[in-house]
């Protein structure tokens, strides 16, 4: 006579094969970072060595996750809003300006290749021409950030003080033709992020130029998930496996394709402090 299962036993078996299964596919992860250089389609080959990469990580089937560049705001905004289930990995003033209305859910910072886990932005200008906040009235800030212009005013330079309310944004990759700008006493003032600064003194007119303000130590980049798509079982299993790729000489070979050195556990309390700063209610990301 066959051995019957009990339905206790069933039902507990069907959780398992649950908690085991793959998300939804194809799953994106869509890389969104405005100003950098780069298009989709140049990105594509190191998008989908990533892809391959994220998906052995986290113990799913070859061709689960699919993985895409936007270099702008826009493009990244429209794409995550679409139908399809993605992931976002984006630098922290998308993240701070796009987090609710995207509602993108924390998960793991990024460790960009040859810097720090957290960055500090720096505001540089003409020697001697900004003794404060005030003395940018009429003046124009150009940084990688400009397209969120809270995050300049609320996080970045809120502890220097409050800018005048003409200021001008200038959203640029191209931030030596802005501190040239500088440097000859144009009415310019340059915010650079943790990789830009590190390479200031190397310029030929550095001299010119002086630092005015910093940022407290941020995070860098932010992996989320996006929306209700990514269960929590299988949420678990992407951190986990994010966590431990740069420890595999395949994943540390993706993640240098695309300039990463590792992921590493959100820092909860510089983030929060991020959140709160920027004006959000800090929510606690469901891990």
């Amino acid at each position: 006579m066959p051995k019957r299962t009990s339905i206790p036993l069933a039902i507990a078996l069907l959780s398992l094969a649950a908690a085991a299964g793959t998300p939804p596919t194809p799953l994106t992860l869509v890389i969104c970072a405005p100003g950098y250089p780069g298009s989709t389609a140049e990105a594509q080959p190191s998008m989908d060595t990533l892809a391959a990469a994220v998906s052995h990580a986290a113990g799913w089937p070859a061709g689960t996750v699919k993985a895409e560049y936007q270099e702008t705001e826009a493009g990244g905004v429209a794409r995550f809003k679409g139908a399809a289930p993605t992931l976002a990995l984006v630098p922290l003033p998308f993240f701070l300006a796009h987090a609710a209305d995207l509602k993108l859910t924390p998960r793991v910072q990024a460790v960009l290749k040859d810097a720090h886990e957290t960055e500090v932005w720096t505001l540089v200008a003409k020697k001697g021409r900004v003794t404060g906040a005030a003395s940018l009235a009429g003046w124009k800030i150009a940084s990688l950030a400009a397209y969120a212009p809270d995050f300049i005013r609320n996080v970045a330079l809120a502890g220097w003080g409050t800018l005048p309310s003409g200021v001008q944004f200038v959203e640029t990759g191209q931030v030596l033709s802005a501190l040239r700008q500088a440097a000859s006493g144009e009415n310019v003032a340059v915010l650079l992020d943790g990789t830009q600064s590190a390479s200031l003194s190397t310029l030929p007119f550095a001299a010119d130029l002086e630092t005015v303000a910093k940022s407290p130590a941020l995070p860098t980049s932010v992996l989320s998930t996006v929306g209700p798509a990514l269960g929590p079982n299988d949420a678990k299993r992407l951190v986990a496996g994010l966590l431990e790729m740069a420890n595999a000489p395949d994943g540390a070979k993706a993640l240098d394709v695309v300039r990463i050195a590792r992921f590493v556990p959100l820092d909860d309390k510089a983030l929060a402090q991020a959140r709160h700063s920027y004006g959000q209610r800090v929510q606690t990301a469901a891990k």
